[in-house]
């Protein structure tokens, strides 16, 4: 698992990276099939009336982006919650592909390499300063596939294609409860 771990407002001491490390490692030791890559951000609010100390991961397994964020005020503390919410998810999501008999092979037929079109006749430009860009393979899936993928990212809303009319849509917590979708209309 290729593992990169970023420092904001703080140093990052080879103790806090191997700390790190170790706990990643062992919440993610029973999916090592599942995940390839890990990106950590560790940071320390500026405020010191404030005492917010956030581990925030990102993970990729499988084609699917697994992220998981926790504050306290110890930075250590913040990474054990984070290791152990980032397990909680990759056991929900390695339950859920057996749920629907999804084996390795078969996750790897239905999920085509769109690494090569995404890049394919484009050339690198630096984007302007306020705007950040990110370009991402959507296969299509149903509505309760992207539910889950709402829940796994832990964000306030999903874009996906949908897997019947293949436009793109949105899925989106609602303030008061529930989710909510934005189609286009035809």
């Amino acid at each position: 698992m290729k593992l990169l771990i970023h420092g904001r407002n703080l140093e990052l001491t080879q103790a806090l990276r191997d700390y790190t490390e170790s706990k990643l490692t062992r919440a993610v030791n029973h999916f090592n099939g599942l995940v390839t890559e890990a990106d950590v951000h560790l940071s320390v609010a500026r405020n010191p009336r404030v005492p917010q100390q956030t581990a925030e991961v990102t993970v990729f397994a499988a084609g699917t982006v697994i992220r998981a964020q926790e504050r306290s005020e110890n930075l250590y503390a913040s990474i054990d919650l984070v290791a152990n919410k980032l397990a909680r998810q990759l056991k929900r999501y390695k339950d859920r592909r057996a749920d629907h008999h999804h084996g390795p092979a078969a996750a790897a037929e239905a999920e085509p390499n769109l690494q090569g079109d995404l890049t394919a006749g484009r050339s690198a430009a630096l984007p302007a300063p306020t705007v950040r860009r990110k370009y991402f393979a959507m296969a299509p899936m149903g509505l309760d596939d992207a539910l889950h993928q709402l829940e796994l990212i832990d964000h306030d809303f999903y874009v996906f294609r949908d897997r019947d009319s293949g436009e793109l849509q949105v899925v989106y917590r609602r303030n008061h409860g529930g989710y909510g979708v934005i189609q286009q209309r035809a």
